[in-house]
């Protein structure tokens, strides 16, 4: 068995817990792309069995979020579920709002959230951070390709859409926006609208999912998430490859979509015109 699910995951249910039903369904190890915090819903592709290889091809693929900031406010989470809060009267006008949104567009160095999963000595950050540990996460670059205002829902509150690379935290952006309008800021809501080949209009919502008698009518094809060129081997081709007898083809260096005949085997590699396997996933 292979192929994704497009899981629609709803607010306040852990990504894991999506993963797991996924799992139970068809009695096959998965896993999940791109966590989501409970707080968070939408987008959740699980890969089913050994598809879940494909996962490392897909982490820098383009995302779209819609995301709720308030600001005046900020959390130690940097959203509304953090316990400790810092208040500023400083609340910038929709104009001012607007006018920093240009900063943030382009490659952009990005301090991720203390409760995030980034690994600090070995440890996860939101590990530390709950224990009251001191530490300081270091910049990393993400790409952030579109921010844009989409509704004004208050005085203190905005509605954004925001196409980024993966790597990049929504609640810092929050946060970093909420400085550069000389106030304060946190995330107030999160949806994934979109992760690569994955969107809401192919996927499915997991109650739904979970209480149909047929879940795979919900599978999508393991290699519509990857667009790397394609070969189509012959099954000796394959054969000799599988088995380490690699002969020189004469393929251009780089990644491949690999087929034997018509059936998908995984993501290859040329080098030197000789093909490997990287990720199997038959």
């Amino acid at each position: 068995m292979k192929g994704f699910i497009n899981v629609i995951k709803p607010e306040g249910l852990n990504s894991t817990k999506v993963v797991n039903g996924v799992k139970k369904k068809f009695g096959v190890p998965c896993g999940h792309m791109g966590t989501l915090d409970p707080m968070a819903s939408g987008v959740l592709p699980v890969g089913i069995a050994k598809t879940s290889r494909l996962f490392d091809y897909l982490l820098k693929k383009d995302k779209t979020y819609i995301a709720e900031f308030r600001f005046g406010v900020t959390s130690d989470t940097l959203d509304i579920t953090g316990k400790t809060f810092e208040k500023t009267d400083a609340i910038p006008t929709e104009q001012t709002v607007r006018e920093n949104l240009g900063f943030f567009v382009g490659d952009i160095s990005q301090i991720p959230p203390k409760y995030s999963a980034k690994n600090v000595d070995g440890k996860k950050g939101y590990a530390l951070a709950r224990k009251g540990v001191e530490f300081e996460l270091a910049p990393s670059k993400v790409t952030i390709n579109k921010f844009d205002i989409t509704e004004k829902i208050s005085d203190t509150d905005y509605r954004f859409i925001i196409e980024c690379k993966g790597g990049t935290y929504i609640r810092s952006l929050a946060r970093d926006l909420g400085k550069n309008c000389g106030s304060l800021a946190l995330m107030t809501k999160l949806e994934r609208i979109k992760s690569g080949a994955f969107s809401l209009e192919n996927g499915v919502l997991f109650d739904e999912f979970m209480d149909s008698d047929n879940p795979e009518k919900y599978i999508l094809p393991a290699d519509m998430a990857v667009d790397f060129p394609k070969i189509s081997l012959s099954s000796e081709k394959a054969a000799r490859i599988l088995n380490g007898l690699f002969d020189d083809y004469g393929y251009p260096d780089g990644f491949y979509r690999v087929y034997c005949e018509d059936d998908f085997w995984g993501i290859g590699v040329s080098e030197n015109g000789i093909l490997k396997i990287k990720s199997y996933v038959r």
